[in-house]
């Protein structure tokens, strides 16, 4: 639960904790990102300013309202029966759009493909989103991918929930 008595779905705390969390990294001060963004916390890039500080959690708080009330009400509307949708795919959908916005991840392949009901394809087609900058980053690529030792990917968490 939010402040408020928001309720958290199980495709925000799978994509929070998973996903967003480990692969953003938390920083407490804000911070400019690889491309310039004034950042804080777990990515969060709204009403930051330099010279903020958030604590542990502040920054729960700020990714799981994010996640929620910015991103996930964007996916549902540009997703045919979002909620119907599997757990895995939904979560890697949040992250992703988490990331590069709602915009850019309802006009993908990605959610045509999930539109479709072919999962699978969507979660190869999300990882095309690997490039910060006009740029491909190894990291976007693992987050997008299968991860690394410490972190599961997006496309990995993705298919491996669906039947």
């Amino acid at each position: 639960m939010l402040p408020g008595g928001v309720s958290v779905g199980d495709d925000v705390l799978l994509a929070s904790t998973a996903l967003v969390r480990p692969w953003e990294g938390r920083e407490l001060r804000a911070y400019r990102d690889i491309v310039g963004v004034v950042t804080i916390c777990d990515g969060d890039t709204e009403n930051v300013h330099m010279g903020m500080v958030e604590t542990p959690a502040g920054c729960d708080a700020r990714l799981q309202k994010r996640l929620t009330k910015d991103f996930k009400p964007g996916l549902q509307k540009c997703v045919t029966n979002y909620d119907a949708k599997p757990l895995s795919w939904r979560a890697m959908m949040i992250s992703l759009s988490y990331n590069v916005g709602t915009r850019a991840a309802c006009n993908s392949r990605a959610a045509a493909f999930g539109n479709a009901g072919k999962y699978h394809d969507s979660c190869i087609a999300a990882t095309a989103f690997n490039k910060a900058g006009g740029k491909m980053i190894a990291g976007l690529v693992k987050r997008r991918e299968m991860g690394d030792a410490q972190r599961i990917g997006e496309a990995e968490l993705c298919v491996s929930g669906l039947e």
